[in-house]
């Protein structure tokens, strides 16, 4: 009767810091006729961090693109759908009669206009719809 031969040994995984798990390539391999070994660096760009100006219905703190000024704000009312359709909707419900107008004297149903209080230049706009 054989003897089963001893089951496989396996080495510990290798210490914090290390290079490799595994052992250097034996001398002389990857040496040979149309095989070479070349050093490359590779150069991974990562894209700039795109900033998101979020413009709502108060100022914001921002760079202005026309002057580069870094500046807050200054906000401004502009007629806009929200307003036109609170108004039809009015006249359809029988206020015809100038209530379906009163969209058109509050802010709160307008659109904001974001510039620059520096040059003038209109930054951003915030619909309401």
């Amino acid at each position: 009767m054989s003897k089963a031969p001893p089951p496989p040994t396996y080495s510990a995984a290798p210490a914090y810091g290390t290079t490799s798990a595994y052992p250097p390539p034996p001398p002389g391999y990857g040496t040979g006729p149309g095989y070479s070994v070349t050093n490359t660096n590779v150069v991974v760009a990562q894209p700039g961090i795109a900033t998101v100006m979020v413009f709502r219905e108060l100022p914001v703190q921002c760079t202005c693109p026309s002057c580069g000024a870094s500046v807050v704000t200054s906000t401004s009312y502009e007629t806009g759908t929200l307003a036109w359709v609170i108004c039809l909707v009015l006249a359809l419900f029988g206020l015809w009669l100038g209530c379906c107008l009163i969209p058109f004297c509050i802010n709160g149903c307008k659109d904001v206009i974001h510039s620059c209080p520096n040059c003038r230049h209109t930054i951003g706009k915030f619909n309401r719809m």
